[in-house]
């Protein structure tokens, strides 16, 4: 568990289904959802994701973990160990965003990240989502590439691309 000045930090716990639920609800309304996998939105669902996220988690190989402001869960950051490091994300209920939780938490959560055999954290986001693009650089990533993505598709079955951009973070 990581504690900053505003936000506590630990590992995804089962019973955290129901905020991720509502972060997951929430995020869909969001005029970014489209640039990103969509999220499940069933009870059954979210609870067995939950589990499965709090059951990996303590194996290093993937990181789940519930940032809180008191003791709500506001969001969570994620990351992936990968052969040069980490692939990181996150995902932040709305009534939160501008005010650096975010920010805060990753800032903590990289500066705390094992670092043998690692030398980079790899975050993907599109570039415009001009919020997370300048969190990431805030941070100290920066973009090293740009790829196509789609995650939906239109009416006629085609995909729908956009260009996500690909940043870097060296630990």
């Amino acid at each position: 568990m990581l504690t900053t000045e505003r936000l506590t930090i630990r590992l995804i716990e089962e019973n955290d289904w129901d905020k991720l639920l509502e972060i997951w609800i929430d995020f869909g309304r969001s005029a970014y959802a489209k640039y990103d996998v969509p999220h499940i939105t069933t009870e059954p669902e979210v609870k067995a994701k939950t589990k499965q996220w709090a059951d990996v988690s303590h194996g290093g190989e993937h990181m789940f973990y519930a940032v809180c402001l008191h003791d709500e869960m506001i969001g969570y950051v994620d990351f992936h160990k990968n052969d040069s490091g980490y692939e990181c994300g996150y995902c932040f209920h709305s009534a939160y965003h501008g005010q650096g939780y975010a920010k805060e938490s990753l800032k903590a959560l990289l500066a705390n990240l094992p670092r043998e055999n690692s030398q980079r954290c790899i975050a993907g986001t599109a570039l415009k989502n001009t919020p997370s693009v300048h969190l990431l650089h805030t941070l100290g990533f920066r973009k090293v590439g740009v790829e196509r993505v789609s995650f939906y598709q239109d009416q006629h079955g085609h995909p729908i691309f956009f260009d996500g951009g690909i940043f870097v973070y060296d630990l």
